[in-house]
Order: C-alpha cells, then sequence, then structure tokens
C-alpha cells in the first residue's frame, strides 16, 4: 500500500490444471487427490420464441424469461479419462458472469439427446431431464456462480447440461467458451479425484492437515508436496502458492524486524519478503539481502520502485533517467549476484494517472515507462529480475477508458499482480472476502480482475502482490470467516500463483486496521489458513 488510494485497492476463468487437493472432512488427510478442470466442448443458448435461431457463436449463455421470451442454455463436457482405479470425489461447475446476474436460482438439468453448438435452436433442443441435479442462487458481489454436481459426476465419459434461471422478469448471462480462447474461458467442469495408488495407500500417522472455519460448506482446499512443490525459471511454482507478507506498515519498525515478529506471530515463513523504495535508492539493502540469505528460513524478495521519482513516467520513458537506472542495475550486479527477485515498478499506477494530453503521466506514458525500464535492465544484463506488474483492481479504475492502456506488453511481463483489500464490516465499504478480492468488477459491469488476467493474458501467473483484510480502526471485527476463505477462494482462480498480506494496525490515514491480529479469533484463523500444505513451495534460486 502505497500513497493514499481515492480507493482502496481492488479485484474466475482458469486454464486446465492438475494438481494436489485436500477435501475437507476426508478420513484420511494425507490422501492428496487431484484435480482436473475441464472447459466446455459445446455451449449455446436457445431461445423459446426464435426457435429456428442458432446462437452457438455467442459469446455469452443467457438464462432467464423476459417478455414471454424464455432462454435456456446447454453446456458439454468431456473429462477425459482417468487413472485405473481413481475416485472422483467432488464435481462442481462454474460459470462466470457475463454481467451483473439475477439474484435468481439457477438449476442444472440432464440432457440426454444428441445437439450441437452449431446446430442447436429452440425447436430442435434435445429432451432434458424432469428433476434439477444441482442448483445455486448467484451472487452480485461474485464473479462466477458454483453449483455442486458431485453426485452427477461419478465416473469418466461426457456430460450435457441444460442451464434454467427462476428469473420470470429477467435474464442472467454467463461467459461462454466462445468469450476466450476455447481453451481458458466460459464454463469449466471441475473435477476432484483420488489417484489410485493414494486410494489404496494405508492410513496416515500424522495429525490430520489444519483446515480454516467456515461459515459455509468450504471449496476442496489446493495442496503443496514439500517435496515438489519449487519456483522455476520466472519464480513460477509448479504446484503450490507462494506465501509472502509485507509487515510494519506506516511504522518506524524496521521492515525485517517487524516480518521476522509477524512471521513468529502467524506461525510460517513468509517466502515472499516484500519491501518499497525510490528514485535513487540503492537496494536491496544489506538487511533485505539478509533475509533472502537465511538458511533456515529461504526467502525471495519483491521489491516495489517508483524509478520515476521526481520526475514523469513521459521522461523515464524518453531517457532522461537512464543514469539513475543504470546506476541501480549497477548495484545490483555487484550486490545481489544472480540470486532472482521480484520487482514492481510503480505499483497501483491507477492512483497516478493523469488523463491530459502532455501530463507525462498517462497510462500510455506508463506503458512506455516501464517496457523502457524493464528493456533497459535486459540490456544491462540484469537477468535475475522477475517483474511484477502491480494493477489496483479497483472498479473505478478498471471502468476508465485509459485502463487498457496500462499494459506495457507480454514481452515485458513476467507475473501480472494485484493489490486489493476488502473489508470485514458489513455494510462497510468493499466488505467482502477473498473471493470478491479477486473478482471485483468494473463499474457498469465487464469482467472481473482474474477473469480479465486469464482471458486477456493466458499465460501469466497472478500474484496478489497486496492484499487485506481490515475494519475501521474504532470498530474492531473479527476477521475469522474473510481469513477462513482464502485457502478454498485459491481452488478457484488456480492462476493465483503467489499471495502477500500487507500488515498494518493502522493505513497511512490512520482509519483502517489491516493486522491479522486485530481480534484473538482473526490471528486465530489466520495461522489456520498459514498452515495449509499449498503455501509448501521450495524457492529454487
Amino acid at each position: 500500500m502505497g500513497a493514499r488510494k481515492t480507493a482502496i485497492g481492488a479485484a474466475a476463468i482458469g486454464a486446465a490444471v492438475s494438481a494436489g487437493f485436500a477435501i475437507p472432512g476426508m478420513a484420511d488427510a494425507a490422501t492428496t487427490p487431484a484435480i482436473r478442470t475441464v472447459f466446455a466442448g459445446d455451449d449455446a443458448y436457445v431461445s423459446s420464441t426464435r426457435t429456428k435461431t442458432n446462437f452457438g457463436a455467442a459469446e455469452k449463455l443467457v438464462v432467464g424469461t423476459v417478455d414471454g421470451e424464455t432462454k435456456t442454455s446447454f453446456v458439454r463436457f468431456a473429462t477425459g479419462s482417468f487413472p485405473a482405479g481413481a475416485a472422483i470425489t467432488n464435481a462442481r461447475l462454474i460459470l462466470p458472469y457475463d454481467a451483473k446476474p439475477e439474484t435468481a436460482r439457477v438449476s442444472v438439468y440432464p440432457v440426454t439427446g444428441a445437439w450441437s453448438e452449431n446446430t442447436i435452436t429452440g425447436g430442435s433442443r434435445p429432451a432434458v431431464g424432469a428433476a434439477a441435479v444441482g442448483s445455486a442462487v448467484p451472487r452480485t458481489t461474485d464473479s462466477s456462480v458454483t453449483i455442486d454436481l458431485t453426485g452427477t459426476v461419478t465416473q469418466a465419459g461426457t456430460y450435457a447440461f441444460a442451464l434454467r434461471s427462476a428469473s420470470a422478469t429477467a435474464m442472467t448471462r454467463f461467459l461462454s467458451a466462445e468469450s476466450g480462447d476455447g481453451k481458458t474461458a466460459g464454463p469449466r467442469l471441475v473435477i476432484n479425484y483420488v489417484p489410485a495408488a493414494e486410494a489404496t495407500t494405508p492410513p496416515s500417522t500424522k495429525p490430520p492437515a489444519i483446515t480454516p472455519p467456515a461459515t459455509t460448506t468450504p471449496a476442496p482446499a489446493p495442496t503443496a508436496d514439500p517435496d515438489s512443490c519449487v519456483t522455476g525459471a520466472l519464480l513460477v511454482p509448479s504446484c503450490g502458492v507462494l506465501w509472502g507478507a509485507a509487515a510494519g506498515g506506516f511504522t518506524d519498525t524496521p521492515r525485517d524486524t517487524a516480518l521476522k515478529e509477524w512471521e513468529a506471530r502467524t506461525g510460517r515463513t513468509s517466502t515472499i519478503y516484500h519491501t518499497y523504495h525510490k528514485g535513487d535508492e540503492k537496494f536491496p539493502t544489506k538487511a533485505e539481502i539478509a533475509m533472502t540469505r537465511d538458511a533456515a528460513r529461504p526467502r525471495v524478495l519483491l521489491l516495489n520502485w517508483k524509478v520515476a521519482y521526481g520526475t514523469t513516467w513521459a521522461k523515464v520513458a524518453s531517457g532522461a533517467k537512464d543514469a539513475r537506472i543504470d546506476a541501480w542495475a549497477a548495484y545490483v550486479k555487484a550486490n545481489y549476484g544472480d540470486q532472482k527477485f521480484f520487482l514492481a515498478l510503480h505499483h497501483e499506477p491507477e492512483n497516478d494517472v493523469k488523463p491530459a494530453a502532455g501530463s507525462g503521466m498517462t497510462a500510455k506514458d506508463y506503458s512506455a515507462m516501464y517496457r523502457h525500464v524493464i528493456q533497459r535492465l535486459r540490456a544491462k544484463g540484469v537477468t535475475n529480475v522477475v517483474n511484477v506488474l502491480a494493477l489496483m483492481g479497483n472498479e473505478k479504475w478498471m471502468a476508465q477508458s485509459w485502463w487498457k492502456d496500462l499494459y506495457p506488453g507480454d514481452d515485458v511481463v513476467d507475473w501480472i499482480g494485484l493489490d486489493s483489500y476488502v473489508s470485514v464490516e458489513k455494510g462497510y465499504y468493499h466488505f467482502g472476502d477473498f473471493g470478491s478480492l479477486l473478482d471485483r468488477q468494473p463499474t457498469g459491469g465487464g469482467l472481473g480482475f482474474y477473469d480479465w488476467s486469464v482471458k486477456n493474458h493466458p499465460t501469466k501467473p497472478i500474484m496478489v502482490a497486496e492484499w487485506g483484510m481490515y475494519h475501521r480502526v474504532k470498530y474492531p471485527t473479527s476477521k475469522a470467516a474473510a481469513f477462513a476463505t482464502v485457502v478454498p477462494e485459491l481452488a478457484k482462480h488456480p492462476k493465483v500463483k503467489a499471495i502477500v498480506y500487507f500488515d498494518t494496525a493502522k493505513d497511512d490515514e490512520g482509519d483502517r486496521n489491516i493486522a491479522v491480529d486485530s481480534t484473538a479469533d482473526s490471528l486465530a484463523a489466520f495461522k489456520k489458513a498459514a498452515a495449509s500444505p499449498i503455501f509448501n513451495v521450495k524457492i529454487k534460486n
């Protein structure tokens, strides 16, 4: 969290993955099921009045009734084969919204007849079962609705479903497979299964995995094998999620001391150590370097740098601050060798955009600055930088016409970052949980941050470079329920590969408490989330 935000930084479509998951309530907590995400091979909607029209090429699926016209959507998934002896333990259908949904129940029905998305119409639609196999009521604060199909998807095969809404006055629209590249967009079926070798493993003698408390049934919780999850060339974990923090914000406590105290309080080493710098400062500092060379507590740096401090993005892009960039490059090479680290250039740029032409601080100026700095560092031989584009994902900024111009290009972005916060005070600004933190949508509708990132930049891992749960300083409120959603929501957002908490008892204006220990039950819930095996990732540098 940098300079005062006009709004605290804010935010699901995932690529098909296979990774370990822990299912709450299983008798053997050591058993590690795998997860498979399958995107719809066919999807379309039909109309009760336009019975000869095919809508299979539309970028949306529609359900509901308006003015006597009823629309029904159809989806089909082919699960592919599973290892011999594998057992499916959980299946759920996830439907990302195309716009704000109606809060009317959406139900799923089995489809038995043949159909194709290219030919299906209201007059030729296949037979639909009389009884629903699953349903859910969409929440307007979410970016998708999840419907449990565990009792229906029980083995490998092809499954077709019809989707209907209980609304008789409005339509709900979902993104179809045509809204993306056909492989990473639209409806998805997420299946958890226990491989045969693990299904026959004798009961574990290890203590059961810690599961965060929840007020509702949690999604399956992803896990990581501490012996196999390692970071790769761009510090992307092969499985699991990197865990990190910035502690002691807006205090005089040295950041390294604050982080060590925070780690002791929360029970886990912060694999990512987040610090902030500007202008001509030389960093990483000796203290920061020492933190990443602690053999007992391996860490990797996430360094924020406002390289344009004292000037403008346009001037940096034009080369006016090349001496600053070159001096820093030389310092890094001399003091940090080839040890990898994350670098975020001017995080949360939305706050500082001045759209007027010639301001030197337009969104396009930011993009040009970012490109120039990364390309110059590469030319100077600084090869150990893994850069993170840290945006706010706030609904106000995402709705601005210039927001898309901030992106400097896939060739100079290694990770897409998000700085986002939610309130735990019901009814207060940005009240929500970890899912709403990721999925906040632009004012007026559109893709939430996570879906935007996955659809437009599917090859980029996502880092939640700052996140936190807050309440007003004068109104202590439990954060336990919100912290309990972290691990389950990561299961729903597989492109998130790192999360970095920003801990402070008072924000820059002294009115928000983002500390994990603001109440006793908040800290207890946070420690349970931190203990999840999903964060057992080794740094391979």
